[in-house]
């Protein structure tokens, strides 16, 4: 628990969110704990879970998280996207 982020985390860096899915797949800490210590939603923690799992630390970057998430939207062709005039 020692390298765990302080529980006044506001700003939420790859560091600090690599170090919370750690203790969690470690048992330092439950999800529950996580959550009510650090003021996270479930969503949130499961979030980070799974960019770690699939991108690895680059899928915890908040400016990766909007790209992968972007990439997993199907896309409507352009066609059919724009306005009609």
């Amino acid at each position: 628990m020692a390298d765990l982020p302080p529980p006044n985390t506001k700003r939420w860096v790859v560091r600090r969110k690599a170090a919370v899915i750690a203790a969690l797949r470690s048992g330092g800490i439950t999800i529950e704990e996580a959550c009510r210590v650090y003021q996270l939603s479930t969503e949130e923690l499961l979030s980070w879970e799974r960019a770690f799992e699939t991108h690895g630390l680059a899928g915890l970057r908040a400016t990766r998280v909007q790209q992968y998430r972007r990439s997993l939207r199907v896309r409507v062709p352009r066609r059919i996207a724009e306005p009609v005039r």
